[in-house]
């Protein structure tokens, strides 16, 4: 920390009236008991998350196949989110473009608000809402996915690109949070994660993942040679 950044810290805690930091900072073997509370009951409450997902599972794996054989014939997957949902949904097109786990051919996955350009460009001319189904309109074809993570499920881009989506027959899944919600209403299927929002999320990254060994093993079941050969892993 710079001496300057010190100063403004100070600066900032003196205003606010927080009490000083102590000097040195504590070692490894402090615990602040209302920090490790907090901590605690984070982690507890991924358990809720973790089995309304797994009360889902059958719905993840058909996901993860019929993605596989869409892919397969030559369709594509698009993706979107806000926030963190926007990083869990450029996630999973990183995972299709590159590898989940084994080595196999790339698939085509758009995150459609990694598109700074045409995002900023849709946002300026048409106003946010339409970021995303305005992307959906140009790259949709017939037979393709449209993802969308929302732990809200109410944000009116998702909702609109959804729209978009069932007029040009490309269908919609939906990770939410805790349901009814409009997205999952919206969207041919959904997947409610029964948790608070936080959690809800990281339960997101957890469903993206096991989308992905579902649609590794059928891509598997489809293209042996393109897998066979090849070790697991190996990369980061």
């Amino acid at each position: 920390m710079t001496a300057e950044s010190s100063l403004r810290e100070a600066d900032l805690r003196t205003l606010t009236g927080a009490p000083p930091l102590p000097a040195v900072l504590p070692g490894a073997t402090f615990v602040d008991p209302a920090s490790a509370e907090a901590v605690r009951t984070h982690l507890d409450n991924v358990i809720p998350a973790l089995d309304s997902l797994r009360s889902q599972s059958g719905r993840l794996a058909a996901w993860g196949v019929e993605l596989a054989q869409r892919l397969l014939r030559g369709q594509r997957i698009l993706a979107a989110g806000n926030g963190g949902s926007a990083a869990e949904a450029q996630h999973l097109t990183a995972e299709l473009v590159g590898r989940f786990d084994s080595e196999r051919v790339p698939f085509s996955a758009i995150s459609l608000h990694a598109e700074s350009s045409a995002v900023t460009a849709i946002a300026n001319d048409y106003g946010y809402d339409e970021v995303f189904s305005r992307q959906v309109r140009a790259h949709g074809r017939s037979g393709d996915v449209l993802m969308l993570l929302s732990t809200s499920g109410k944000s009116p881009n998702l909702l609109r690109a959804a729209e978009a989506a069932a007029r040009l027959n490309v269908t919609t899944w939906a990770l939410t949070g805790s349901g009814p919600n409009p997205l999952a209403d919206v969207c041919d299927q959904a997947v409610m994660i029964d948790a608070l929002n936080a959690n809800a999320q990281e339960g997101h990254l957890i469903a993206l993942h096991a989308i992905c060994r579902a649609f590794d093993l059928e891509v598997a079941r489809h293209t042996p040679s393109v897998v066979a050969g090849f070790p697991r892993g190996g990369r980061a």
